[in-house]
């Protein structure tokens, strides 16, 4: 073959090769262009809506706090015990409460002190000072012109009675004093009776008043006896 026309088909076979190749990759562009133009977009919508509301429910407004909403420090004011009890007891008509719905005992204690409790001689005195009467039972009563006992203060050392003798070298280490609302005409007046007697003597024995729960009386706890008798 005549080199010239073999560097001719050379030639024709290099151009025939590369248009060959030019013409893969257009057709190979155009199928993935096709591919992209048929995809359907309906899955990914699907996910993205999906996504979206489950951001919307973990923030919803149900959970945001507005901070002007809150409320100042200052405007925040603890309901105390004996609020709370006066707000619910104005519910309740003062007819209501009948001498039989009344309770039957109220207790409280003076606790001394001193170590070694108080005295007999110290007790006598300050009983007779308030014009406490020792009975037949061997404590002390608080009793009307009737002869009607109003309330009683015994020892914390059982039987709970107090010597006649010896005094002085009687100790105890404090005293009850029990009231019956539902046994005396006046529940209101002779609790309030009731409650000077126990301050005065806490003054003068240098004692501690307990509740029936063997806690500080407070002045709710006494409140709180004051607007039930109240109601009878």
């Amino acid at each position: 073959m005549d080199k010239e026309l073999l560097r001719v088909v050379i030639i024709l076979l290099g151009v025939l090769v590369m248009i060959g190749m030019l013409l893969w990759h257009f057709f190979k562009s155009m199928r993935e262009r096709r591919e992209n133009d048929y995809f359907d977009e309906s899955g990914y919508d699907e996910l993205e809506d999906e996504e979206f509301s489950l951001g919307q429910s973990e923030f919803s407004p149900s959970t945001m706090v507005d901070g002007d909403a809150l409320l100042d420090e200052d405007e925040i004011k603890p309901v105390r015990q004996s609020d709370a009890y006066r707000q619910s007891k104005t519910e309740i008509p003062k007819s209501a409460v009948s001498r039989h719905e009344l309770p039957k005992l109220i207790e409280f204690s003076l606790v001394a002190r001193a170590d070694q409790g108080f005295n007999g001689e110290e007790l006598f005195d300050a009983f007779d000072h308030l014009h406490l009467e020792y009975g037949s039972v061997k404590v002390f009563e608080r009793v009307d012109k009737q002869r009607m006992v109003h309330f009683t203060v015994a020892s914390m050392i059982e039987p709970g009675t107090f010597p006649d003798t010896d005094l002085e070298n009687f100790y105890c280490p404090g005293i009850v004093f029990f009231m019956q609302p539902r046994e005396v005409d006046s529940p209101l007046a002779v609790f309030d009776d009731f409650i000077e007697t126990i301050d005065l003597l806490a003054e003068d024995l240098d004692g501690v008043v307990w509740d029936n729960q063997k806690q500080p009386l407070t002045a709710e706890t006494i409140a709180y006896f004051r607007d039930l008798l109240a109601q009878k």
